[in-house]
């Protein structure tokens, strides 16, 4: 399994497709296999070279249980890790929820090295996450049980497996309070698709985000929450496919 080494954590990673790069990250609690899942690599594989990577806590990279760990410039460095050990210069960069804000870190600490960013379900607002700590039960099974009715028809059986075997303890350690540094917003000036689910609690934010950039798309699935406006890769592809085109 191809990982680099990032500070002594190793990240893990994957590549698929020949073109211009691209580099997804995944969301809390999930892992670059859910791209697969839910069929945003069959389409994109053809157009780009896919760098695909689990974030540290998350999948086949190392999970640490020490909070940490997990701020956001060592979540950032992990993908540019990646990049430098694939000798990527600059990367588009996809990344929902958990992995769209670790792009708005990277468009704050590592502008240069991406030509555009697709980011779902994301801000850089101040966030308190206790709810989400909260949530997080003792055992697997209850783990299983809780995200369930989350993800809905959008749970497949590969990724209901991955969030049986995810390391609690470490989830519990990622799951930190959110710092605003919002003020990265006016500095993005690469191009930039920013979309969340019309049922989405984050929607608002995201739509402040849009008022604040330079260089900005957004568009909304219709009736889709946090999970559902990834899952729903029929709405969401287009999107990422007419934006990449006008970018080349």
């Amino acid at each position: 399994m191809p990982h680099v080494d990032n500070g002594g954590i190793p990240i893990h990673f994957e590549v698929e497709g020949t073109g211009r790069p691209l580099l997804l990250l995944h969301g809390s609690f999930g892992s670059l296999d859910d791209w697969r899942d839910f069929g945003y690599v069959d389409v994109l594989r053809d157009r780009c070279k896919l760098i695909l990577m689990d974030a540290r806590g998350h999948g086949k990279s190392s999970k640490p249980h020490d909070p940490a760990a997990y701020n956001l410039a060592k979540r950032a460095s992990d993908v540019i890790a990646v990049l430098d050990g694939l000798n990527v210069k600059t990367a588009d960069f996809m990344g929902y929820s958990m992995g769209g804000w670790i792009g708005f870190g990277l468009a704050k600490l590592a502008p240069n090295r991406f030509r555009s960013m697709i980011l779902g379900g994301a801000h850089p607002f101040q966030e308190n996450m206790q709810a989400f700590r909260a949530m997080l039960p003792k055992e697997a099974a209850a783990f299983g049980a809780m995200i369930e009715p989350a993800f809905g028809p959008h749970l497949t059986p590969g990724i209901e497996r991955r969030i049986l075997e995810n390391d609690l303890e470490a989830l519990a350690a990622l799951t930190t309070d959110r710092d605003d540094f919002s003020e990265v917003l006016p500095t993005m000036r690469m191009p930039c698709l920013l979309f969340a689910g019309s049922s989405d609690p984050r929607l608002p934010l995201v739509q402040e985000c849009t008022r604040r950039m330079p260089n900005v798309e957004f568009f909304s699935p219709a009736d889709c929450g946090h999970v559902a406006a990834l899952g729903r890769s029929d709405l969401v592809l287009p999107k990422i496919i007419e934006f990449l085109s006008q970018t080349a």
